[in-house]
C-alpha cells in the first residue's frame, strides 16, 4: 500500500474553482466512507479548509486512486470532474508524505508561517478516526505531521512570518479602520475561523461586539466567554436574521460561516453604508469559502472590502521569512525519517514470525529431549531450556537487529523478501502478525480480512 494525496488549493485553483469545490463539513464523513469504499483504498482522511481540499490515502494502485479520489472530490462538490481537473495537484508516495509536512508547517499556507492549519489537521485525524477510516498509515502520517508543525513553530521563528488569515486580513483592511480600540465589530458565525476572528477583535480592544450565528446558543457562549475574558468590552448574540440591520451600527465586519450561499448581498451593505450613523467608512472581511459576501462589495462606495480573493493576491506579494529556509530544512529531515520507520516498520512481521518460528523450533526439540531423556531433574531440564534459548536468540539477533537497519533504507522492502525465502516463513503467519497490529485496522480493511482478500 503507498500514500496518495489529491487536491486542490489556492496555488492551483482560482477562487470560483476553490468555492465550488468547497466541502460543507456535513459532507466530509460521507465522502471518507465513500473513499474507503473503493476498491484502490483501505484508508482516508480528508483535509478541507478555506483555501484548500485535499484527499489523502493509502492505496494498492496508483492511476486507480488518482481516478477515484478526483471522482469522488468532484461527486461531493459543486465542481464537475472536467472542472476540477485542470486545477488538481496529485502526490504519491514521499512526495505526499513531504506535502502534508509541508502544509503542517504553513508553507503551502496563503499566510506563510500561520498556525491555524495545525488545529485543522488535528480536526482531519480526528474525523478519520471517529468515521474509522483512519488507519496505521494516516494515524502514522497525521500525527507525524502535527509533531513536525509544532518543532517547526518552536524550533524557527517561523511564526515570525506567519499569522493567522484572521491576522493578515485585518491588516490589510487596517488603512480604513485604523486602530480597532474602541470600535464596533460584528462577526458572523461561530466557528473555528469566526471564533479566532472575535477573539482577536477582543484582544485589539473593540468596545462591542456582536457575534450572529444560525445556531444562536453557540453564539451567546462566545460572547459570554469573550466578555468575561476582556472587562469592558459589550459582547452580545444575534440571529442570522439580524446580520443586515447589525450591519449598519458596526466599524467592521468579519464573517465566516458554513453557508453556501451569500449571508450578505450587495443590496445589503449598499444600504447599511447608507444608514451608517459611525465615523468612517464600513470595512468587511470575508473569510467563508464559498464566500458569505457577494463579490460586488468591492464596487460600494464608501465600504472596504476584502475576501480570500484579495487576501491571497496580497500574500503573494508579502516577503517570506529567512527562517523559511529552516522550515525546508527540517521536513526534509523529517519526511526521511517518516519514510525510514515506515520501511522498518513493513518487516517487523517478518522478524516476528521468524522469531516465533524459531521458538517453535526450540519448544518441538526439547519436548523430544524429555522423551529421550526421562530421567532429568528440573534444575537440569531448566539450565538445558535456557542454553538452547540463549542460542537462539543470539544467532537470530544480529541477522535481525540489522535486517531492520537496512529495511529502513530506500528499497530495503527487499530484506523482507530475503528472510521469508531463506528461511522458508509461511506467508500466512507473517499476514497474522500484521494483522494483530495493535492499532485496529479501518472498518474496510476488517472486512477485506473477513472475506479472505488479506
Amino acid at each position: 500500500m503507498s500514500l496518495l494525496v489529491v487536491g486542490l488549493s489556492h496555488r492551483t485553483a482560482p477562487v470560483s474553482v476553490l468555492e465550488r469545490a468547497a466541502l460543507p463539513e456535513g459532507a466530509r464523513p460521507k465522502l471518507l466512507q465513500d473513499a474507503v469504499a473503493t476498491e484502490p483504498a483501505t484508508e482516508a482522511a480528508v483535509l478541507a479548509t478555506c483555501n484548500r481540499i485535499e484527499l489523502y490515502a493509502d492505496v494498492d494502485k496508483f492511476h486507480a486512486g488518482v481516478a477515484e479520489l478526483s471522482t469522488l472530490l468532484a461527486q461531493h462538490s459543486s465542481a464537475g470532474l472536467d472542472e476540477l481537473t485542470p486545477h488538481l495537484y496529485v502526490h504519491y508516495e514521499d512526495r505526499a508524505v513531504h506535502h502534508l509536512l509541508s502544509v503542517a508547517c504553513g508553507l503551502d499556507s496563503m499566510v506563510v508561517g500561520e498556525g491555524q492549519i495545525l488545529g485543522q489537521i488535528k480536526d482531519a485525524l480526528a474525523l478519520g478516526q471517529e468515521q474509522h477510516t483512519a488507519g496505521r498509515m494516516i494515524n502514522d502520517l497525521f500525527q507525524q505531521a502535527l509533531r513536525v508543525g509544532k518543532r517547526a513553530h518552536s524550533e524557527t521563528g517561523i511564526d515570525r512570518a506567519g499569522q493567522s488569515l484572521v491576522t493578515f486580513g485585518l491588516s490589510q483592511l487596517a488603512p480604513a479602520t485604523g486602530p480597532l480600540a474602541g470600535r464596533s465589530a460584528l462577526v458572523v458565525g461561530a466557528g473555528s475561523m469566526s471564533s479566532l476572528a472575535a477573539t482577536t477583535l477582543a484582544r485589539a480592544g473593540v468596545r462591542e461586539l456582536a457575534i450572529a450565528n444560525r445556531t444562536v446558543e453557540r453564539a451567546q457562549r462566545l460572547a459570554a466567554a469573550l466578555a468575561e475574558q476582556n472587562p469592558g468590552l459589550t459582547a452580545r448574540a444575534l440571529t442570522i436574521a439580524d446580520v443586515p440591520d447589525a450591519v449598519s451600527r458596526a466599524d467592521l465586519v468579519v464573517s465566516c460561516t458554513g453557508s453556501t450561499g451569500l449571508v450578505l448581498t450587495a443590496d445589503d451593505l449598499a444600504a447599511a453604508v447608507e444608514r451608517r450613523t459611525g465615523d468612517g467608512p464600513l470595512a468587511v472581511l470575508d473569510l467563508a469559502m464559498p464566500r458569505d459576501v457577494d463579490a460586488a462589495a468591492h464596487r460600494i462606495e464608501g465600504l472596504h472590502f476584502a475576501d480570500i480573493e484579495s487576501l491571497a493576491a496580497a500574500s503573494a506579494d508579502a516577503p517570506m521569512a529567512a527562517d523559511v529556509d529552516q522550515v525546508r530544512a527540517i521536513v526534509s529531515e523529517e519526511v526521511a525519517a517518516f519514510g525510514a520507520a515506515q520501511r522498518a516498520a513493513r518487516i517487523t512481521p517478518t522478524v516476528v514470525a521468524l522469531r516465533a518460528m524459531a521458538a517453535d523450533v526450540v519448544a518441538g526439540e526439547l519436548s523430544r529431549l524429555d522423551g529421550r531423556l526421562p530421567d532429568l531433574d528440573d534444575k537440569q531440564r531448566a539450565e538445558i531450556t535456557q542454553t538452547v534459548r540463549r542460542v537462539v536468540d543470539k544467532l537470530l539477533h544480529a541477522p535481525t537487529v540489522r535486517v531492520k537497519q537496512l529495511a529502513g533504507e530506500p528499497g530495503g522492502a527487499g530484506y523482507a523478501d530475503a528472510l521469508r525465502e531463506l528461511f522458508d516463513l509461511d506467508p500466512q503467519a507473517v499476514a497474522a502478525v500484521s494483522r494483530a497490529d495493535t492499532r485496529p485496522p479501518t472498518r474496510v480493511a476488517q472486512n477485506r480480512i473477513e472475506a479472505g482478500h488479506e
